[in-house]
């Protein structure tokens, strides 16, 4: 329970330093001197309701990582292999997570082509990396190990599916501002509102990246000895 807690306590953190970084509590009619956003602009709702909304992804992501350490205790737990393709795919996520931090500096220098190139790269990682998880759980199935044969398993397509859910409704959103990169030029070229969505994205994907890369530790069989630490720390 107490490895439970920190995690917990770790997400928790991570999103109040980040909704805090982004002035919501602010009272610029209270502050002297100069001051970076003009008085009474606050963060745009959809970047606040962003940093919630993974604030609670974060939290459902940490209870089932905290599920996970104390079940793989148990005598009945037969951990899979990592298929290489794992490999192969956390480097297509690398790459998306890249190319949109790359495009969101491109938006900055109204590089249109750029943003319109480096949408549609990240675009094309990231459904590589959904198509390469597919066909790791197709491998896996082929070798025999199935969601009900053991609890690894099932914990397994569990994450793998819960992290891939998540991808996806990234997926949406990042095509809808595709779209709009590619006629910014037809709607007068209203550029704030792509920025805001290339900004958006970019920390969506910088979030799934790091809880892929921490799934893909326990997957692989690393996290078992961190595991281990920490219970010797919190106890």
């Amino acid at each position: 329970m107490s490895i439970v807690v920190a995690l917990l306590a770790i997400f928790i953190g991570i999103a109040a330093w980040w909704l805090a970084t982004q002035r919501i509590m602010s009272k610029p009619w209270l502050e002297i001197g100069v001051v970076d956003t003009p008085p009474g602009v606050r963060p745009p709702t959809a970047k606040i309701g962003l940093g919630v909304f993974l604030a609670v992804a974060g939290v459902l992501f940490a209870l089932s990582i905290s599920a996970y350490s104390m079940r793989l205790q148990a005598a009945d737990w037969w951990p899979l292999p990592a298929p290489r393709l794992l490999w192969f795919n956390t480097g297509l996520l690398i790459l998306a997570s890249a190319a949109l931090e790359w495009t969101k500096t491109q938006s900055h220098h109204a590089d249109l082509d750029g943003v319109r190139f480096g949408l549609v790269a990240a675009g094309v990682f990231t459904f590589a990396f959904v198509i390469g998880q597919l066909a790791v759980w197709r491998e896996l199935a082929g070798e025999g190990y199935f969601l009900a044969s053991n609890p690894a398993n099932a914990f397994f397509y569990l994450m793998t599916g819960l992290h891939g859910l998540h991808v996806l409704g990234g997926l949406v959103a990042l095509v809808r501002v595709t779209l709009r990169a590619f006629g910014a030029d037809q709607v007068g070229g209203d550029r704030s509102r792509l920025r805001l969505g290339l900004e958006l994205c970019a920390i969506y994907w910088h979030f799934l990246l790091v809880v892929w890369l921490v799934l893909f530790a326990l997957i692989a069989g690393w996290a078992g000895d961190v595991f281990e630490i920490c219970r010797q720390v919190l106890s």
